[in-house]
């Protein structure tokens, strides 16, 4: 038997297709002198892919070095390819960095474990994922956090407002949903769906922040520029002194001027593969 060619198969892991943009459950890492050479997912085989352990090693502990979780609490999902609307959830109960590949909860639209999983979901949580899975066939990856800066804002009346490098790359891709309560009742997904309408990004009022991403690199750079949005809004509020305005002109061209970094093959790609990078994972080790 050669024992440097290993195949390691993760049943209920997910790695991260780089070419589909989404997570692909059961997978199969092919390993060779102590490399990873090649990943299957199913019957396709990806020899480039990211080998990606999303919530383990890139993602989420992204989250915790610049203080955006809460706890145990606040959600992050992704869509599993295929036609059964299945989506992946960091489980209730445990601390961001205990979340790896392999105890991603898949769950259907209705927030239930269909892999058998020992850990709990937020139902509140998915309350509000499930309802943008179900409408907004685009949204495969949303984040959902109550960062201080982001819920700071989202009290505010007049909630983000656009005067600054980070929110103006935002005009008119923000939306706002108003308070309800703790999300329990299923009854409030048609209003919350309705809220957010076709845009990436949904301000929880007196809640959090909540994007929306066709993939999970660009969905997490949307999350980032509107959590940097809201912190220097912070901060300016906080200095003696009138804010400088933005013209209605500068907001208007905004969109024009950053199509590139919002288009491509991999829209977010760049930032999200630094992440990667300093999370210690690189192309070489995966080529």
């Amino acid at each position: 038997m050669n024992l440097s060619r290993r195949r390691l198969a993760f049943r209920n892991a997910a790695l991260f297709d780089s070419r589909a943009g989404l997570m692909r459950p059961g997978a199969t890492v092919v390993v060779e002198d102590g490399l990873v050479v090649g990943v299957e997912f199913g019957a396709v085989k990806v020899d480039d892919a990211e080998v990606l352990d999303l919530a383990g090693k890139a993602l989420l502990p992204g989250l915790i070095d610049v203080g955006w979780t809460e706890l145990i609490f606040n959600h992050i999902t992704a869509k599993v390819p295929g036609p059964e609307n299945h989506y992946l959830i960091n489980p209730y109960g445990l601390w961001y960095n205990e979340v790896t590949a392999s105890n991603l909860v898949k769950v259907n639209l209705a927030g239930q474990a269909v892999d058998g999983s020992k850990y709990p979901v937020n139902i509140a949580g998915f309350i509000i994922h499930s309802a943008i899975h179900a409408v907004r066939q685009d949204a495969h990856c949303i984040i959902h956090t109550h960062s201080t800066a982001g819920s700071a804002v989202a009290t505010k009346r007049d909630g983000l407002r656009f005067d600054n490098f980070y929110s103006a790359y935002l005009h008119g891709d923000v939306a706002y949903h108003e308070f309800e309560g703790v999300t329990t009742d299923t009854v409030e997904q048609s209003r919350l769906v309705a809220s957010l309408g076709t845009k990436s990004a949904l301000i929880l009022r007196n809640h959090g922040l909540l994007v929306t991403g066709p993939a999970i690199p660009q969905a997490f750079s949307t999350y980032w520029i509107l959590q940097r949005a809201c912190e220097i809004q912070v901060a300016t509020d906080a200095m003696r002194g009138d804010n400088l305005p933005l013209t209605q002109k500068v907001l208007d061209e905004t969109p024009a001027r950053t199509l590139p970094f919002r288009t491509g093959p991999r829209p977010g790609g760049l930032v999200f593969d630094a992440l990667l990078r300093r999370a210690g994972i690189r192309y070489d080790d995966i080529a």
